[in-house]
């Protein structure tokens, strides 16, 4: 069993940011948020999302997933998940009070599972471990990009969907990869997709992109440890042996 091994990096911060975000009504029926949790579950949507559905609805001059991108990017997601008073969120963000009130709610509902919750954070050392972590992709209808962020002690510090369709170099950013990883403090990311086809066998974008993004994390200072393809019964490790 090959362990994975973290390099004394620094980290540099980057401030870039996504630039674009689409309207629920532009999006096909299967991408909205609410039709995504329905079929797929809470895992594959973005925290943006997941406060759309919270909100429901946005307001006459901003529309909903403007909105929630916006509170995210504007406050910041550890900030606005420890802020208890409504009031400060809706003066700092300019938007209506009900839904600051909506904002706190939330995420108090989640500080009190999670204190009450017997709760192992994960420690992912190895690609099975890693696979074991992200099995609940095996059986998506569309390829997905997830991203599982570690501390220097090998621990789950935060999980996120980068991109969802098919990987193209073009398109999958290394600042979309590793923003997260800044945003958290991260030492080192694992990357793993799906492939819906059932072919275990990484293609060759899959090693370009990943070749990319190693190039890119020495710079930053963050390793990427591993790109994990799943499939429904198996999975591949770039670079690694096939299981």
């Amino acid at each position: 069993m090959n362990l994975y091994v973290l390099q004394d990096n620094d980290l540099i911060l980057d401030n870039q940011s996504k630039k674009y975000i689409l309207k629920i009504k532009d999006l096909p029926a299967e991408e909205k948020p609410r039709e995504k949790l329905i079929k797929y579950g809470p895992s594959v949507l973005s925290t943006s999302e997941l406060l759309a559905i919270v909100f429901s609805t946005g307001t006459k001059k901003e529309e909903v997933l403007v909105m929630t991108n916006r509170l995210l990017k504007e406050y910041g997601e550890k900030a606005l998940a420890s802020q208890i008073d409504p009031r400060k969120i809706q003066e700092a963000l300019d938007i209506p009070l009900i839904k600051a009130c909506q904002v706190v709610a939330c995420f108090e509902i989640g500080r009190r599972f999670f204190k009450t919750a017997k709760y192992k954070v994960a420690v992912i050392r190895t690609a099975k471990e890693a696979y074991e972590y992200l099995k609940d992709m095996r059986d998506l209808p569309k390829e997905y990009l997830r991203g599982i962020y570690l501390n220097n002690h090998y621990r789950l510090i935060h999980d996120e969907v980068i991109s969802i369709g098919s990987l193209d170099a073009n398109i999958i950013h290394p600042r979309e990869v590793f923003k997260p990883a800044l945003e958290y403090s991260a030492s080192a990311v694992i990357l793993a997709h799906n492939h819906p086809s059932g072919i275990v066998k990484p293609s060759e974008a899959d090693i370009a992109i990943t070749k990319q993004l190693i190039e890119a994390g020495k710079i930053l200072g963050i390793d990427l440890l591993d790109h994990i393809i799943i499939t429904k019964n198996k999975f591949a490790s770039i670079p690694g042996n096939y299981n």
